[in-house]
């Protein structure tokens, strides 16, 4: 969140008040000030990591939908992490694209401390918490070029990386499901349990690949409903027991 000073701090979450404080999750904090009303704060993304992974066709169900195998080995692209927006900020249609923008309701993970090769069964001990994310696409770049799928370009566009409004230290995802409404009306209802490679072990799978560092994000990908907005359509994205992510595109 931005402070009273106008300066970017982190804050704790309490029913209806933001306590700003001194430090960082990723180290030692205190609280430092007066509490804020939910109303009055001014959202920035909860995180600023050095990567933002995107999972692509991570969900049984839209595999199927689309008639695709199930992958041995999980499929990602990088997103460049100047693409992030807030909660409640603009997501701003690009001047140098003028074709279909897609919104993806999705989970984002959030690394905690580094992770280098670590195996499933530690990754837990290793994750800061999980956040909310529309994971914004320019789905006609992608394959504009036959010869070189442009999946990092259609999703680094600024502001297509939406988080927050929080990191929640403590969800379980075991159970819960992720809604997106679009002008109010459902497009997306998916259980997170539908999951191809499950959070820790996709962590775990990346850490394989790349070392993970604390404030890194991993996208864990979507299910049916991803659609087209026109300028001037609102997002909502809710998670169970998560929270809501709301932004208007255009």
């Amino acid at each position: 969140m931005q402070g009273r000073d106008g300066q970017p701090t982190y804050a704790h979450v309490s029913d209806d008040r933001a306590q700003p404080v001194l430090g960082s999750p990723f180290a030692d904090w205190h609280d430092d000030g007066n509490a804020m009303a939910l109303e009055q704060v001014q959202w920035l993304p909860p995180v600023l990591p050095s990567k933002v992974i995107a999972l692509w066709k991570n969900f049984h169900a839209l595999a199927i939908k689309q008639n695709q195998s199930i992958p041995e080995e999980p499929l990602y692209a990088l997103r460049a992490p100047s693409s992030l927006a807030a909660h409640r900020q603009a997501v701003i249609k690009p001047a140098s694209y003028d074709g279909a923008v897609f919104y993806e309701g999705e989970l984002a993970l959030v690394v905690g401390r580094r992770m280098r090769a670590v195996a499933p069964e530690h990754a837990r001990d290793h994750l800061l918490g999980c956040t909310i994310a529309n994971d914004v696409s320019a789905m006609e770049l992608i394959n504009r070029d036959a010869s070189f799928a442009q999946w990092s370009r259609a999703k680094s566009f600024d502001t297509f990386g939406v988080l927050g409004p929080w990191i929640d230290t403590t969800f379980d995802w075991t159970s819960a499901s992720v809604h997106t409404r679009v002008n109010g009306r459902e497009r997306q209802n998916y259980p997170l349990s539908d999951m191809i490679f499950e959070p820790l072990t996709l962590l775990s799978r990346l850490s394989h690949d790349m070392t993970l560092e604390p404030g890194d994000v991993v996208l864990c990908g979507t299910s049916v409903g991803s659609l087209p907005m026109r300028p001037g359509t609102d997002v909502e994205i809710e998670i169970d027991g998560l929270g809501v992510l709301s932004n208007r595109y255009g």
